[in-house]
């Protein structure tokens, strides 16, 4: 039975990680650009059918939706070498092409005013695949249109299709404030309202999102600079890397074996409780197409070592030392590819529990789930044996709290509030922010009681 995904992608930030993503789709499924089957692909064992159907002609297609309000990165990907792969209906660009001007509830707005045509084409999606699991989102929060049409879209996916689960890739704007890393300024962006965005999206991605995989720009940056070695990092480049990490996390659905071939499957033992569902990624040997010269010996033991090291985490944390002591796991689940041997796994994690690499939540079990995927036989890799951790881990409130800061310095001086007091949302009241600022505050001390002995009873008072 094939659990479908079908993938949103919203924005100019959605679109270019989506692209990406469905390149390298492509690619570990012997899938030419135009969506024919190579000839070397057509014995595979893999299921194509989780993302891809048949056309009439035998052409594979995305089960994607492009949705943008302006048309420059869309069109970018229509006069790219893959523009006969897409469905064009399932191309959505907004008639004036104007764009949300980075502002969250102009997204928001047109998004409402364009809603039939928007689920019409995610209606029909949906209606053409046998049995559907759920949706993937990619959007970044700190824009207009993937922050406030996505919140949009979140919102009514979680109405119509109560069932189904949304699992969003949620790209977080850089927050290096100024060069010494002080707290004083607000994080770098070139989006002056980034902090209204995110907050109110946040309050979306917490109410509405089965799931967030949260991919962090700071944190993409710093591994591009420090483990890659790239001066000054590229989109282009980061978006590389955010589409391995999509690629990796969803190798279990598409090479199935007898575990973990389906989403939920995949999600169920990260999440004890609903709010908890912010989790972070790792992933190892990080390499790009110029050096492999840097090529280690990689056995199942180091890479999963290597996965708990702070510095291979895609979310840029707090790092200051009292910090690290009180946080913790909730839950682990590492996808191994390659060649590895069951017996090397076991190995591993005794290693692991023995010297007490990764330090546990004190109210549950210390559930590390390992999931062995075959890779596609048709990308060459260097390496034996790579691995990617997705990880919920009590330190991500860092991030949220970060936004509340960001948000409060804004709101305090009533700062570029007119852009939003024009939108029909906010042109009475201001009881949205407000609002959204509670739900992102509660998200946070629930992380926080998540470290306690006593989060159970926490929660049964909440």
């Amino acid at each position: 039975m094939p659990c479908e995904m079908i993938m949103l992608q919203l924005g100019q930030c959605g679109n270019q990680i989506g692209f990406e993503f469905w390149k390298k789709l492509c690619k570990e499924h012997g899938i030419s650009p135009e969506g024919i089957l190579q000839e070397y692909a057509t014995e595979g064992i893999d299921r194509k059918d989780v993302f891809f159907y048949q056309a009439d002609d035998e052409h594979y297609i995305p089960r994607s939706v492009l949705l943008d309000l302006e048309p420059r990165v869309i069109n970018t990907i229509m006069n790219s070498e893959y523009r006969k792969l897409y469905n064009p209906e399932n191309v959505f660009l907004a008639k004036d092409g104007g764009g949300a001007g980075n502002n969250w509830a102009s997204g928001y707005g047109q998004g409402e005013s364009l809603h039939e045509e928007v689920f019409d084409i995610i209606d029909r999606e949906a209606d053409g695949s046998d049995s559907l699991e759920g949706f993937v989102l990619a959007h970044s929060i700190a824009g207009g249109t993937g922050s406030g049409m996505g919140s949009y879209v979140l919102e009514r996916l979680a109405d119509r299709y109560p069932k189904k689960l949304v699992q969003t890739y949620s790209v977080f704007p850089n927050q290096d404030s100024g060069s010494d890393g002080s707290i004083g300024g607000i994080g770098v962006s070139d989006v002056v309202v980034q902090p209204y965005n995110s907050l109110l999206t946040l309050k979306r991605l917490t109410q509405a999102a089965d799931c967030v995989v949260v991919l962090d720009n700071t944190a993409l940056n710093r591994i591009a600079t420090d483990r890659l070695h790239i001066q000054n990092p590229s989109f282009t480049q980061i978006n590389e890397l955010v589409s391995t990490i999509m690629s990796v996390s969803t190798a279990t659905l598409r090479y199935p074996s007898y575990m973990n071939n389906d989403l939920i499957g995949l999600i169920a033992p990260l999440i004890p409780t609903p709010r908890l569902h912010f989790l972070m990624t790792g992933y190892t040997p990080l390499t790009t197409d110029q050096d492999h010269a840097n090529v280690r010996k990689t056995t199942v033991l180091d890479v999963m070592r290597r996965l708990l090291q702070p510095k291979n985490m895609m979310v840029s944390t707090g790092t200051d030392r009292n910090r690290i002591d009180k946080d913790c796991y909730i839950s682990i689940l590492n996808i191994i590819q390659g060649e590895v041997d069951p017996t090397q796994v076991h190995k591993s994690l005794q290693r692991i529990r023995e010297r007490k690499l990764a330090n546990f939540i004190p109210w549950g079990p210390a559930s590390i789930q390992v999931a062995l995927s075959r890779k596609s036989p048709y990308v060459s890799s260097s390496h034996r044996v790579s691995g990617l951790m997705l990880a919920n881990h009590t330190s991500i409130s860092s991030l949220f709290e970060r936004a509340l800061r960001d948000y409060d310095k804004l709101r305090k001086r009533e700062a570029f509030i007119d852009q939003f007091k024009k939108e029909a949302m906010f042109s009475d009241n201001l009881d949205e922010f407000d609002d959204s600022r509670e739900v992102v505050q509660q998200l946070v001390d629930e992380y926080h009681a998540a470290r306690k002995e006593n989060y159970l009873s926490w929660g049964m008072n909440q």
